[in-house]
């Protein structure tokens, strides 16, 4: 079996990130929520200073699944993040350690950034991730509970600012 190769995602990559965000959509039941353009894709990643990265899993010239991930940074700890956005493995390609070696790279990342964590959301119902994730070492952090603001009542508070 060749070996897999992670490497940075670039502006070639476009159209098939944006593949592998609507399949991961689809997977999670969200194929709706994906308002992500070429464009988009392409601004936020691939500009001259992206607060955002990416990378790609290959298999010789195929395209396996990608991360997309950012630093954050702990007020606690006094040291930056990595916060992972997405991991995606097309279905027909996982069992061959794609997802694995994404968060081995990721891990590496991290450690070489003096990130004081590593972290990411998974949905609730998704049993395959969480098995994986808890397989590697990953912990659930129960005790915290996400919160999000998006259209209207984003737009709402904003205008809420002086």
């Amino acid at each position: 079996m060749p070996e897999l190769l992670i490497r940075p995602a670039t502006i070639e990559d476009t159209s098939q990130i944006l593949r592998f965000i609507r399949d991961l959509a689809l997977y999670e039941k969200a194929e709706h929520e994906v308002l992500a353009t070429p464009e988009h894709i392409r601004r936020t990643l691939f500009c001259a200073d992206p607060k955002v990265h990416g990378l790609v899993c290959m298999d010789g010239d195929q395209p396996l699944g990608f991360a997309v991930y950012f630093f954050n940074y702990s007020t606690w700890q006094g040291r930056h993040g990595l916060y992972l956005e997405d991991l995606y493995v097309a279905p027909e390609q996982r069992g061959r350690g794609a997802g694995k070696a994404l968060l081995a790279h990721l891990a590496r990342i991290a450690v070489e950034a003096d990130c004081g964590r590593f972290e990411w959301s998974v949905l609730d119902w998704n049993a395959p991730s969480i098995a994986f994730y808890e397989s590697l070492g990953a912990v659930p952090q129960d005790e915290w509970v996400r919160y999000r603001l998006t259209g209207e009542a984003l737009h709402r508070l904003a205008l809420q600012a002086k």
